[in-house]
């Protein structure tokens, strides 16, 4: 890669509401798409929105994937930008897409910071709090 990072932004259309209004079921499916594609999670933050909504961030060891909902227009916007060669941001995006029950997915990929990074050898945070992510 000639690049720090991928990153893909993602908009999911006709996804089923009620998952978009779950804070706790998009945070599990977040985390999960991070595992899913080799990524190390750091941490992670979800927020409800009043009357509906969910927008939050899981932190991984490789950047981040990010994600904010609405479920009045069964919409969802996602950014899963990944650093390093080890971690594939399109296994992310395909899972969200499943998980979500997006019915029609545009995407856009961008390389981030686009550098002479030829032979440089990239390495995770050593202290990194694992998490795991169980199934619904």
């Amino acid at each position: 890669m000639n690049a720090l990072g991928r990153h893909i932004l993602a908009e999911f259309f006709e996804c089923d509401p009620e998952i978009l209004n779950d804070r706790d079921r998009i945070e599990m499916y977040m985390k999960r798409a991070a595992i899913e594609c080799g990524a190390t999670i750091v941490t992670s933050t979800f927020h409800t929105f009043n009357p509906h909504g969910v927008s939050g961030v899981v932190v991984i060891a490789e950047s981040h994937l990010a994600i904010h909902t609405w479920p009045e227009y069964g919409y969802a916007a996602v950014d899963v930008f990944t650093c390093g060669d080890t971690v594939d941001p399109w296994v992310a995006t395909k899972a969200l897409q499943e998980y979500l029950k997006a019915k029609k997915v545009t995407t856009v990929e961008m390389a981030r910071g686009e550098l002479n990074v030829q032979g440089v050898v990239h390495h995770k945070p050593v202290e990194v709090m694992e998490q795991t992510t169980e199934a619904p």
